[in-house]
């Protein structure tokens, strides 16, 4: 099933419109903090739902429901400690669980129908804390606030002919991801994928200084452009099917960049891309060693929430990261209890 949001676009502004709905509404999963609801506003099931209005994928996330488990360590360099006390930035290497993925609610939708590929994190340390974050391949979020984000869903969802066009008039940043999601390569791997997190977050050091930071994750494979018409060729599952065999050929990594923010940087706001030119420290390097089950593999029962941080990290005003909280532990309770829906196989099989 592919669903009007990952519809092949038309041309003309529609066409850029409609891009960004096909690639926003498939994201990232958000939900409002006990905060913001009310019930006349917005609750978890209802934002929730929005993801999968044709059905939900009974027992898998609700979101980014397609991708495949690895293992491997971070490698810190050390550098990272003069911003954050984080012990997961001292000099050493730490265990890393990770999930590469898909902007999709369909568990079965083929790789080259979906533009936005993501990457799930979690780093371990020894003092017992973790670092989990979640990242996507899109340099730029489609809207600035979750308010935002939950109409887009419905506005991707909606029979109206000028339900996008009406949207896209209220909430003009979509543009810009729109923009990016019509003209940005694509490539034959996950390996090859720079992925961002978008949201703010203030690192605190051994000093009490404080600095607000976004960070990515950029590949040492060399990115090979493909266009979505060869992906088709490939077959529905090539990402997964790649990455195995990659990976048998050796460990895959990636160099973890931090990037500062300037007075007066857009820290709320998650549609706005920083300059180029602010400030980056290379705080260490993600390697990947091996590829796990999917249904069995380890990853199944993580959220990779991204408020569960170490001491020396900690939210910032940007709203998304509670927001997103909030539905993945809705979606967890879901699929959790679906589970004979996606039963675990008697088989421990590795890839």
């Amino acid at each position: 099933m592919i669903p009007p949001r990952q519809s092949r676009p038309h041309s003309g502004v529609g066409s850029l419109i409609l891009i960004a709905v096909v690639i926003g509404a498939c994201v990232v999963t958000f939900a409002y903090t006990a905060g913001w609801l009310s019930p006349h506003r917005l609750t978890p099931d209802r934002l929730v739902d929005a993801f999968s209005p044709g059905g939900e994928p009974l027992g898998h996330r609700r979101n980014h429901a397609k991708g495949i488990c690895f293992t491997g360590h971070f490698e810190a360099n050390g550098a990272g400690s003069a911003l954050s006390s984080a012990q997961v930035f001292s000099r050493g290497q730490y265990p890393a669980l990770g999930r590469f993925n898909l902007g999709t609610a369909d568990p079965n939708a083929p790789d080259s129908t979906v533009r936005v590929r993501g990457m799930g994190l979690r780093i371990s340390t020894p003092d017992d804390q973790e670092w989990r974050s979640a990242m996507i391949n899109a340099p730029i979020f489609p809207v600035s606030t979750p308010q935002a984000f939950y109409q887009l869903l419905l506005a991707s969802a909606s029979k109206a002919p000028d339900a996008m066009q009406t949207f896209a008039a209220a909430n003009p940043e979509i543009a810009a991801f729109g923009a990016w999601a019509k003209s940005a390569s694509w490539t034959g791997s996950y390996a090859e994928d720079r992925y961002n997190g978008l949201n703010s977050f203030i690192f605190t050091n051994g000093s009490g200084a404080e600095t607000t930071v976004r960070w990515s994750v950029l590949p040492s494979a060399q990115p090979v452009p493909v266009s979505p018409e060869e992906l088709a060729k490939r077959g529905p599952d090539f990402l997964e099917q790649e990455i195995v065999e990659r990976v048998r050929g050796g460990p895959l990594r990636w160099t973890m960049m931090v990037t500062v923010a300037n007075p007066g940087d857009a820290t709320a706001d998650p549609s706005k891309a920083w300059p180029d030119d602010r400030r980056t420290v290379e705080v260490g390097t993600l390697v990947v060693q091996r590829i796990e089950d999917e249904r069995n593999g380890p990853c199944r029962d993580i959220n990779f929430d991204p408020t569960v941080l170490p001491a020396g990290i900690r939210t910032s005003d940007d709203p998304f990261p509670a927001a997103r909280s909030s539905a993945y532990a809705k979606s967890y309770d879901r699929r959790t209890a679906e589970a004979k829906y996606y039963p675990r196989t008697a088989a421990d099989a590795k890839p």
